[in-house]
């Protein structure tokens, strides 16, 4: 089974914090959209013939760009790649796109699960963050969402936000349980370099991230989803019995994937590729019938790390048998006096050969990661 990732990258404001690979600009989308369709009839044979278990649309806003869209370039999937008979396709959407005639379209395509950016349920948060819509409008875009039957929901909450006092925090949480959302993206906010957010906290104009805070929040978080029975199966994502992300699931466990767009990654097993982010420049080299893309075979040892990268984030954990295949039994021996001492101060589990992050390891996970990479 192998997944499909389409990237559109228009928006209608560049949200403040925000450094994925997106425009404000809408004047090519119609020749971005033709692209998106011919790139996908020109990469037909990079799955090698796999089955497609997952489609996922990202952005930017896919949802912007209306339903007859996407419903076009889900069928050029179906015309050119063997899909599922039950596959997970996802549509990321911002709370002001899902009206209910938006949804109503919506249901004449295969899209059967939301993602839908929230972030929070503050107006101030929202505005700090520069989003577009405001609390009011997150309510209703999940309240439409599950009236029109959307039952594999997710929803995206940040914290760490300054000015998000804890009870604030287990607030938005509440209100997304009591909705019965049965998957949560949580992240806290960090200050990425050269984003807006950037420039204004360097001017004065928003208050600095805490990132004491961020930790407390996340430990708040932890606790309060296990308390609602949500399974905490990757760090920054929570799911209910059977609602687990299968798309974003399949990049942690070496799933291979196909990218499309500007800016799309893709993987098959023994190197990546990366088109690029640059949309005229994507849409003449399509045009031109060249996939716009960089590419990057994976060694041992790199492949080695990003499984150290990848798997730890999740509950699966680490195979220590799996990365001696990668980078040999005398590698894996060098790293056993680190390995102990973060199992000696419980931050990480070694059960079956296998290491598992703790929630106090899941606090550091970024400098255990690192410790454990090869060098």
């Amino acid at each position: 089974m192998a997944g499909i990732y389409v990237h559109i990258p228009f928006c209608r404001a560049k949200c403040l914090y925000c450094n994925f690979f997106s425009t404000p600009s809408r004047a090519m989308v119609e020749e971005y959209l033709s692209a998106v369709i011919s790139e996908i009839k020109l990469r037909t044979e990079y799955l090698d013939g796999e089955r497609i278990d997952t489609i996922y649309f990202g952005g930017g806003t896919p949802s912007i760009v209306g339903v007859p869209a996407i419903k076009a370039i889900l069928n050029a999937v179906y015309d050119c790649f063997d899909v599922s008979p039950d596959p997970e396709i996802t549509l990321e959407a911002n709370p002001d796109d899902i009206t209910h005639d938006y949804l109503r379209l919506l249901d004449e395509t295969e899209v059967n699960r939301l993602s839908i950016g929230i972030q929070s349920f503050r107006d101030e948060d929202l505005r700090y963050l520069g989003r577009a819509h405001d609390a009011a409008a997150a309510v209703a875009s999940i309240e439409r969402s599950i009236a029109a039957g959307y039952s594999n929901l997710t929803i995206d909450l940040i914290y760490g936000i300054p000015g998000l006092p804890d009870d604030a925090w287990r607030g938005n949480l509440s209100r997304a349980v009591d909705f019965g959302i049965p998957h949560i993206s949580a992240y806290a906010l960090t200050v990425e370099c050269d984003t807006p957010l950037e420039t204004l906290i360097e001017k004065g104009k928003r208050a600095l991230v805490d990132e004491e805070c961020g930790a407390r929040q996340f430990e708040i978080l932890m606790e309060m989803m296990r308390a609602h029975e949500y399974i905490h199966y990757e760090i920054s994502n929570f799911c209910r019995e059977g609602y687990l992300a299968r798309h974003n699931s399949s990049y942690w466990k070496g799933v291979h994937y196909l990218g499309i767009g500007a800016s799309a990654h893709s993987y098959d097993g023994k190197s990546r590729q990366w088109n690029t982010p640059d949309v005229p420049a994507y849409i003449h080299s399509i045009a031109s019938g060249i996939c716009p893309a960089e590419r990057e075979e994976l060694t041992p040892p790199r492949l080695y790390n990003e499984y150290v990268m990848t798997s730890l984030r999740t509950m699966w954990g680490m195979s220590l048998d799996a990365a001696e295949t990668l980078v040999g039994k005398e590698y894996i021996a060098r790293c056993r006096p680190m390995i102990e001492q973060y199992v000696t101060n419980g931050s990480l589990l070694l059960q079956d050969n296998t290491l598992v992050l703790t929630d106090k390891g899941k606090l550091i996970a970024d400098r255990i990661i690192a410790d454990l990479f090869f060098s």
